[in-house]
């Protein structure tokens, strides 16, 4: 059956006194999604597993029905597949992003206060000028979301980064990249990470010099560096599910993905990976692609931006907007035997500002089929319906079975 699906990146949350004990999602005026909930069916799904960082690259991953034990390659590795960057064997990719750090060196704002994507690229531009070498090169992505590859034989991808959206406040200097374990006594992980740090230490630098850098609103002034990984092997959505699809997405660690997997990548003009972003070209974008496509991606980082932020009243009109913007024009044009799934890929709760392991609601609307007792969509009500509690792939393999494992 035909298939959109509408994730609104981070949008789950946890009970707020400040709103009576409901979550934002509960607070916000949301009939579209509420409707799709009370003529469909309920439950969760489990994105976040232990064992693996607690990011959107795994979560996307895990709803979209991967195997992350086998197919897991890291965030670097994806973002550089969606802007079509060559990769080797011996290449390891990272993400970057461009950061703020306060007079006291702790981390001010991990977006680097969002620059536009003329300042993203001719930063990027700067840090070529003054550090690429045939071992290493930096690519724009967008706005603050950048790549770093190191190029050749002799690195190692097992080295540790944390996420930088977990340490907002936190002093750099305890933060960055360091040797896991089982890798402590590795002659290419202990070089990789000496390597990481002397580039972290002199895009500093670089960038302390940056006329561009330092006269935004919030000064760019650090990298930093997580998610490594090698270019792996995805199998595609055909060759697993025997289906056509298509991503929708402004940033590119979705779009890396769904390439990765054999989507078709649709570009919406005004697609920015924040609250300004095209909803309404989104909504038309995913109606045009689910006449030749049979599975449809439609993914919004605006919820998981100002989660990040812990910036309640603007989470709740996000929220709305996405309802009132993306939702409602989708299940307005949808044709009618066009099933539509709504969930989150993670919790971001605004009391902490991070991704957690908590399982997302997940709401199926399906033509034909008899809806569960749930009427409304949130965190709360959503665990009550028929659809039970969803692990790892389960969603997927439940809307489209395997062809072949």
């Amino acid at each position: 059956m035909k298939t959109i699906l509408i994730l609104p990146d981070g949008m789950a949350d946890e009970p707020i006194p400040q709103l009576g004990g409901k979550t934002p999602l509960q607070a916000a005026k949301t009939p579209a999604m509420d409707t799709i909930a009370r003529e469909g069916r309920c439950g969760t799904l489990r994105t976040l597993p232990e064992g693996f960082p607690t990011s959107s690259d795994v979560a996307n991953m895990s709803v979209i029905g991967c195997d992350l034990k086998t197919e897991y390659c890291g965030r670097g590795v994806l973002e550089a597949n969606s802007k079509g960057i060559p990769l080797t064997p011996d290449d390891i990719a990272f993400r970057i992003n461009l950061c703020s750090v306060d007079e006291e060196g702790r981390l001010a704002d991990f977006s680097g206060g969002h620059p536009s994507q003329e300042d993203a690229v001719a930063l990027i531009e700067e840090l070529n000028e003054h550090l690429a070498s045939e071992k290493v090169h930096f690519y724009p992505g967008v706005s603050y979301r950048n790549i770093m590859v190191l190029h050749g034989p002799g690195f190692s991808a097992d080295i540790h980064c944390q996420k930088p959206d977990d340490n907002s406040g936190n002093p750099v200097a305890e933060h960055l990249p360091d040797l896991p374990e089982a890798a402590a006594n590795d002659p290419a992980a202990k070089a990789t990470l000496a390597f990481v740090l002397d580039i972290i230490a002199r895009a500093a630098e670089v960038l302390e010099h940056s006329k561009r850098a330092q006269e935004r609103p919030v000064p760019v002034n650090a990298i930093w560096p997580w998610s490594p990984g090698r270019a792996g092997a995805i199998r595609s959505l055909k060759t697993l599910r025997g289906i056509t699809g298509a991503v929708i997405s402004a940033v590119d660690v979705i779009n890396g993905l769904g390439r990765s997997i054999g989507m078709d990548v649709i570009s919406v003009p005004g697609a920015t990976g924040y609250i300004d972003t095209n909803y309404e070209g989104k909504a038309a974008a995913a109606l045009e692609a689910i006449r030749t496509h049979d599975f449809v991606y439609v993914h919004v980082e605006a919820t998981d931006e100002v989660s990040h932020a812990r910036d309640l009243p603007l989470k709740i009109k996000v929220i709305e907007d996405v309802d009132s913007r993306l939702v409602a024009p989708i299940l307005a044009g949808a044709p009618d035997d066009c099933r539509i799934v709504l969930l989150p890929d993670h919790p971001v709760p605004i009391s902490i500002g991070k991704h957690t392991r908590t399982p997302v609601p997940v709401a199926v609307r399906t033509p034909g089929l008899e809806p569960d007792a749930v009427q409304v969509y949130d965190e709360i009500e959503a665990p009550k319906g028929s659809l039970g509690n969803f692990k790892d792939a389960g969603l997927m393999d439940f809307l489209f079975p395997p062809v072949a494992r």
